[in-house]
């Protein structure tokens, strides 16, 4: 390789990502733990090979399978925390996570609450769910509006593997519980690696693109659907700017208010079903504030509201597509 030979970034996928998060958390701080269903080598490494030789490397004390429990695995961790240790739990889909709620809601989300700041819960919870995998309605629900509507907890998604890497150890460097979710479908998607150390502050959006004519919001998934539509969108001479939340809760309402007050129109959009979801919630904030400045209604993209489709014409038909977006962004332009 001569001196003018290009060095190629090396990439990763979001899988591969989650591990370097948590391998990185566990070299460096020996009271992070891992618990789940199959999460060591001698049963997989985690169903999506996410924690794949974590168990090898740093031993089954700290890299424990469980028994097929969720609420043994939230209530085990919500208890290594309070005495000190950062746990970080699987919850292998998102689904499952309505076993424990109890450990979730009333434990975790509030015992530092009620201990009047005494007690932290330094907990992390990974949970894999999303639709268009033929996963069914049972395996598949994005429930993220649920636990933002539950104070004391902090709820992340990313939207690619650099980022994957960099919130996880944000969460698991965090004292309140978190919980961070994965789309199934996402794993394979492979991205540009970050640097080691690479941490990405919780509760701060980013600007995935930049426009001037209509802003969309989302998070996760919907960020890569969002930036090919807007990219499709300047054969039409539409600027479209794209906001990448990450933290879902609590969302950074400054730079959705910045963004939208720049180009007053904005899209809100998630996977979840529309009714109810967390687009309502970014909606009536920037109505609230900006009313009088905004060209248009805000517009919310989101998925059908029914369980989540086991046939693929169906499950199809059930989520929103880019053509969704495309047409919610003609609306606010008036078209």
């Amino acid at each position: 390789m001569n001196a003018e030979t290009p060095v190629k970034a090396k990439k990763i996928n979001f899988a591969q990502a989650i591990n370097l998060a948590m391998d990185e958390a566990m070299a460096a701080d020996k009271r992070v733990i891992l618990l789940g269903e199959d999460i060591a080598d001698g049963q997989g490494g985690g169903v999506f090979t996410a924690t794949k030789g974590l168990s090898t490397k740093y031993g089954v004390a700290r890299v424990r399978s469980t028994p097929i429990s969720e609420q043994a695995i939230v209530g085990a961790a919500v208890g290594a925390a309070i005495v000190g240790y950062r746990p970080v739990a699987e919850i292998m889909l998102m689904n499952f996570i309505t076993v424990a709620m109890d450990q979730v809601v009333n434990h975790a989300a509030k015992l530092r609450f009620m201990s009047g700041g005494q007690t932290s819960v330094p907990l992390t919870i990974r949970t894999a769910t999303g639709a268009g995998v033929g996963f069914g309605g049972q395996h598949s629900d994005m429930l993220e509006a649920w636990f933002a509507h539950v104070p004391g907890l902090k709820v992340v998604t990313a939207s690619n593997p650099a980022d994957a890497k960099g919130l996880l150890l944000a969460c698991i460097q965090d004292d309140d519980p978190c919980i961070f979710i994965e789309n199934t479908a996402s794993y394979g998607v492979s991205g540009p690696a970050p640097e080691p150390g690479y941490v990405v502050p919780l509760g701060k959006a980013t600007v995935a693109r930049e426009g001037s004519d209509v802003t969309v919001i989302g998070y996760g998934a919907v960020i890569g659907h969002a930036l090919a539509v807007a990219k499709e969108m300047e054969a039409d001479g539409v600027s479209v700017e794209v906001i990448d939340l990450r933290t879902i809760a609590p969302y950074d309402e400054a730079a959705v208010l910045a963004s939208v007050g720049k180009t007053k129109r904005a899209v809100v959009v998630h996977e979840a079903v529309r009714k109810f979801g967390v687009g309502a919630e970014i909606s009536a904030l920037i109505h609230e504030h900006l009313f009088d400045e905004l060209k248009a209604p805000v517009q919310r993209v989101g998925s059908a509201y029914a369980p989540v489709p086991f046939s693929p014409a169906l499950e199809k038909a059930y989520l929103y597509s880019r053509d969704d977006i495309a047409a919610a962004i003609h609306k606010t332009m008036g078209r």
